[in-house]
């Protein structure tokens, strides 16, 4: 098809784009039809041209066509795949039918296909989670095939089809939770915590996450909402098992999405009532406070961070912060970093220095 429309477009004199008129896109149909078959056709209808966005002479340029009908090819085979996968055929995946899913698709990924065989499980295992914490968030366990389609999460997984020497920087592999580097570093990240070799990690070993930033009160409240109490606990205190790591993971990873907010709602939330006071700001801060002095950092009245997150959030009623409000706002993630993490708080009060910092080499 690509070919199709190369030979059959015209080159805009101005821009050097390649476009095609209504008339050169239904001659195309024809010869795509011709040449290809009769699947084509339904990319060449009316509507779809009208999708388009159209230059001074009614023209569509053909890449983001061709684009279009890439992605349209490529979720129709993936919907393929997933439904084959879907064992009782009721429109939603199980962990390991999602995690059979990924395993094919790693011999056609450019950047998996070199992966140990022994990691494969693990790999398939971490891959898993992160569509069914954006897909299941009621934590059913199955995730809908069509919201895993039209998710971000798949989007991320098909970057991994560039090929990494060549396309990809170590940034831009290790910001993507679907390469080999992130999901190495996850995994490590685990073991290295869990010193007691048990499988699992307390609440001492989880305060070392993040090199110890993490706030003591966060951590109680991370055990209290999201790690539950296993069969083989017995009276012996809860521990967090690498499935609620890597929804804690994914959560600070991700703290501007409502997903990851509403998992740290849930920690900021000290009563459970839906929202937060000035006396649960007061409590939340208290702890980031004590580890800034000890840092050496300068004296900071608490009060005045407490006005500077209402001023942030601007919440409907001036006496509570909800989910809601800190959504509302787009500056939720930050609020939630303020209130848990040191180096969080410290880059809110750096943000300045941070963004010179950051325009300086780009001016260079």
């Amino acid at each position: 098809m690509w070919v199709c429309l190369r030979e059959n477009c015209v080159i805009d004199d101005a821009t050097g784009a390649e476009k095609m008129n209504y008339e050169d896109f239904c001659h195309i149909a024809s010869v795509c039809t011709e040449q290809i078959g009769p699947k084509c056709r339904r990319f060449f209808s009316p509507s779809n041209f009208m999708k388009f966005e159209k230059d001074e002479q009614g023209r569509i340029a053909i890449l983001p066509f061709y684009l279009y009908v890439m992605r349209t090819v490529s979720l129709t085979q993936a919907r393929i795949d997933m439904s084959e996968l879907d064992e009782d055929s009721d429109g939603f995946l199980q962990p390991h039918e999602m995690e059979a899913y990924i395993r094919g698709l790693i011999p056609n990924l450019a950047q998996l296909r070199t992966m140990d065989a022994g990691f494969v499980p693990m790999y398939c295992r971490i891959a898993a989670h992160k569509f069914f914490f954006f897909c299941d968030p009621h934590r059913r366990g199955k995730a809908c095939i069509k919201k895993v389609l039209l998710s971000n999460c798949l989007q991320e997984l098909m970057e991994l089809h560039q090929e990494s020497e060549e396309e990809v920087t170590d940034t831009e592999q290790a910001e993507n939770w679907f390469s080999q580097t992130s999901a190495r570093r996850v995994c490590d990240m685990f073991i290295a915590l869990d010193k007691d070799s048990s499988g699992s990690l307390s609440k001492h070993e989880l305060r070392e996450y993040a090199d110890g930033t993490l706030t003591e009160i966060f951590i109680e409240r991370v055990f209290d909402e999201h790690v539950r109490r296993g069969k083989s606990c017995g009276g012996k205190t809860r521990e967090m098992d690498f499935e609620s790591f890597l929804d804690f993971n994914l959560a600070l990873e991700n703290k501007d999405t409502p997903e990851g907010l509403t998992y740290l709602f849930r920690c900021l939330d000290l009563q459970g009532r839906g929202y937060l006071t000035t006396a649960d700001i007061h409590s939340l801060f208290r702890d980031v406070h004590h580890k800034w002095i000890d840092g050496g950092n300068y004296e900071l009245c608490i009060e005045d961070v407490r006005d500077e997150i209402w001023d942030m959030v601007k919440p409907v009623d001036d006496l509570k912060i909800t989910l809601v409000d800190l959504l509302a706002c787009k500056q939720g993630g930050t609020v939630a970093s303020m209130l848990i993490d040191v180096r969080g708080f410290w880059a809110h009060d750096n943000r300045e220095n941070l963004l010179q910092e950051e325009e300086e080499p780009e001016e260079e």
